[in-house]
């Protein structure tokens, strides 16, 4: 086992990317998620197995905080649209952002692997090599997965449509 400071130095910008996708490009938050999954893999780092590749553990983890932190703001803002004078406000959001909603509910209905493809593809316009290399898989796979992905997706927007 390598010591955690060569895990760091190896693998943070893996990690870093990875949260900065799902984030949209928020890089304060990829930088808080970054460090937190490294202090959370110290504590841990004895339930590592080595089922899988060590940069895949650190980017469970990441995700996990990811979703710690989705669940955390999705609160915050349906407090806050709970306090909103106009439901106009609400109205125009949602039409000016109808359709890109579209296609990331049409995501979330694939398997949890593609889904995280495409995220990492759309979202951080991340090469297929570095998709591989964060999921564990080679860039031929994160290829193939993203245009099954991309096509299941057109398929279910032209079903909708009929």
């Amino acid at each position: 086992m390598q010591d955690m400071e060569d895990i760091y130095k190896k693998y943070s910008q893996t990690v870093y990317k990875y949260i900065f996708c799902l984030s949209n490009g928020n890089s304060d938050l990829a930088e808080d998620i970054t460090s937190e999954t490294f202090a959370i893999a110290i504590e841990r780092i004895n339930e590592f197995k080595g089922h899988c590749k060590i940069s895949t553990w650190l980017c469970q983890i990441a995700k996990f905080l990811w979703y710690k932190e989705l669940k955390k703001k999705s609160k915050i803002k349906f407090e806050q649209l709970e306090n909103l004078e106009s439901d106009e406000k609400i109205e125009d959001d949602f039409i000016e952002k109808e359709e890109k909603l579209q296609i990331f509910k049409n995501i979330q209905t694939l398997d949890e692997k593609t889904k995280d493809v495409m995220y990492l593809r759309l979202m951080g316009n991340l090469s297929f090599i570095d998709i591989g290399e964060i999921i564990g898989k080679t860039a031929n796979w994160a290829r193939v997965t993203y245009y099954r992905g991309k096509q299941k997706i057109k398929e279910e927007n032209e079903d909708g449509k009929r």
